[in-house]
């Protein structure tokens, strides 16, 4: 499965997506800018793409609610360390009242991870970041056995968030 984004103004966005109902392509906006988010087994419909491979998922992201990105940095020598922790993770964010979907996306033209979740609403996702679930998914960050402390450093540069509605 691959990931496909673009940037554009919602107005034009929309029109794209009602241009190609067949497909999944999720609207997220937020008050600066609008993505287009096409989740596919072919090819791109759009001509400049940030381009991602799945490499793990839980939900639909084709739903209303809101959506974070996570975007993160890594080494190309970071990147097998980096996937297996992911790929090796306890799950228990699937669990969270107000989840509804998680993507890992492997970056295919640039450097940067995407862990993109989505949730029912912003207070969803700001109750799972005070949660049990949360403190055990980061419980090692910080210390020897942290992920942020590998050696060799797996981190580029820092990483950081952007966040969307999705609409109806």
């Amino acid at each position: 499965m691959n990931v496909y984004i673009t940037s554009g103004t919602a107005d034009y966005l929309m029109k794209f997506k009602e241009q190609h109902p067949e497909e999944t392509l999720v609207l997220m906006n937020n008050n600066e800018s609008a993505i287009l988010v096409h989740e596919t087994n072919g090819a791109s419909l759009f001509n400049e793409p940030r381009k991602y491979e799945v490499i793990d998922s839980a939900g639909s992201l084709d739903q209303p609610g809101f959506s974070v990105f996570n975007n993160i940095p890594v080494t190309d020598e970071g990147r097998p360390l980096f996937e297996n922790r992911f790929l090796n993770r306890p799950r228990l964010i699937e669990n969270e009242p107000g989840f509804k979907a998680i993507r890992v996306l492997r970056p295919l033209s640039s450097n940067t991870y995407i862990v993109l979740t989505v949730w029912e609403n912003e207070g969803a996702f700001e109750n799972w970041q005070k949660s049990k679930a949360y403190d055990h998914a980061h419980k090692n960050r910080g210390t020897e056995a942290g992920i942020d402390n590998a050696k060799p450093h797996i981190f580029e540069s820092a990483s950081y968030v952007s966040k969307y509605y999705i609409g109806e």
